[in-house]
């Protein structure tokens, strides 16, 4: 089959340059332009980078017009209702589903690595008694370079998929000791005879004097949610790993500088902004006049939740925590708690409003995401974590993806100049 070109002309000067035409296994072609400045001296400019493919990846494939959500070619329908968040791990980081054999192997290996450091338990001790566990997060994991320098060699497989291997299983053991630590309760270390959701539950709700049982209700909440957050192709986090090791940086460094970008509140903070946007609500008796000011373009306040960039109908994953959700609460939570309440309502006059149906507004996985974690006893602070230690997976899958790949480069984003022209340097004296 022939490569399909492109002409690209410039009509002030005559210029032309022909521009290739790639294409992957499903979803858009894509134009190569990397000889688009050597041919026209020219950039092209695109802010956000929303029609712009920064690299090859045959991790996850999103179409966001029919709702479809993949890893690795399967469908997260089935991977939630069918997998575990650590099969689900192995596909992402291996590219198949292991064997019975490879699973049980990769969960030994998950297991072995929980613990942390105890000299690193100290480093939690430099943080104020109070801080934000998000900001214990990305400092924790990017000392980690410090702790485990034995296999850094980021031209090695083996040190790459030991590197992998280590944040996968220890993210939960410092995610629920930056929750200990804020809270001024002692370090829970990790049970390996539990499985990786109930032992993260564990050490976040134990206490040295009183032990805790993960309710199986829980667990399975908690094992959705990390298989939902697992990966979501090349989101602002994600492509922050990837800048980060473009540079060759060492993993634990990539994966902070991830964190960091997860942190943002239009990222990874958006179920903590469902909470607070439910506070402010506060009644059910207020859900049409906060209906009526989210319509309203001169208002300020948004329905958060609902609509998502990508997802122009509806959000795949929404759909299916959507029943977990629903048996969280009627198991796990208060029913005398109002803010449940409010949400289920909100949700079922949202749906029924056409201005929210004819604009494909329905609820996303943030809707129901911040409402399991409240159920489960997670503060709001710590539901940005929750979703660092899944994404996590997905981080390191596309590290060692981009560090295995011949054709990967530094990132340089170019940029359009708008500062002074060349001017001369005045002396003080005579400014």
């Amino acid at each position: 089959m022939a490569e399909k070109t492109i002409t690209l002309t410039d009509n002030s000067n005559g210029k032309s340059t022909e521009l290739s035409l790639m294409g992957g296994t499903e979803g858009p072609e894509v134009m190569d332009i990397s000889s688009l400045y050597r041919d026209m001296g020219i950039f092209t400019y695109d802010p956000g980078f929303v029609a712009t493919a920064s690299c090859h990846s045959s991790i996850t494939y999103i179409d966001g017009d029919e709702g479809i959500l993949r890893y690795r070619g399967y469908p997260i329908e089935q991977l939630a209702r069918q997998s575990n968040f650590l099969e689900v791990a192995y596909l992402l980081l291996y590219g198949e589903l292991p064997t019975m054999n490879q699973c049980e192997e990769f969960q030994d290996i998950i297991r072995y690595h929980t613990m942390i450091k105890e000299t690193l338990k100290s480093f939690f001790d430099g943080f104020h008694y109070d801080a934000h566990p998000m900001g214990i997060m990305v400092g924790v994991v990017g000392s980690l370079s410090a702790f485990y320098h034995d296999s850094l060699d980021i031209h090695d497989p083996r040190h790459r998929e030991i590197s992998a291997h280590r944040m996968i299983a220890k993210m939960p053991t410092i995610a629920a000791a930056s929750f200990k630590h804020n809270i001024g309760e002692p370090f829970i270390y990790p049970r390996n005879d539990l499985d990786y959701c109930a032992n993260f539950l564990h050490m976040m709700f134990a206490t040295p004097c009183e032990d805790y049982e993960p309710d199986p209700v829980a667990v399975k909440a908690m094992n959705l949610l990390f298989i939902l957050h697992a990966d979501h192709e090349q989101n602002a986090s994600t492509s922050t790993v990837r800048l980060s090791g473009s540079s060759q940086a060492n993993p634990f460094a990539c994966i902070a500088a991830g964190i960091a970008s997860l942190w943002g509140p239009a990222h990874g903070g958006a179920n903590e902004a469902v909470l607070n946007m439910l506070q402010e609500i506060g009644d059910v008796s207020q859900i049409d006049k906060y209906l009526a000011k989210a319509k309203d373009k001169d208002d300020s306040f948004r329905l958060m939740g609902f609509g998502h960039r990508v997802y122009k109908n509806f959000d795949p994953r929404a759909t299916i925590i959507r029943e977990v959700c629903h048996e969280v609460l009627e198991n796990l939570a208060d029913n005398n708690n109002p803010l449940f309440e409010l949400a289920l309502r909100l949700e079922e006059v949202a749906l029924e409003d056409d201005y929210f149906v004819e604009r494909k507004l329905y609820p996303n996985v943030d809707f129901y995401s911040g409402i399991i974690y409240r159920a489960l006893g997670i503060p709001n602070n710590m539901f940005t974590v929750m979703f660092a230690i899944a994404r996590t997976v997905g981080w390191v899958a596309h590290w060692m993806e981009m560090m295995s790949d011949p054709q990967q480069r530094i990132g340089r984003p170019r940029q359009i100049y708008t500062g002074a022209s060349e001017r001369d340097y005045i002396p003080m004296a005579d400014r």
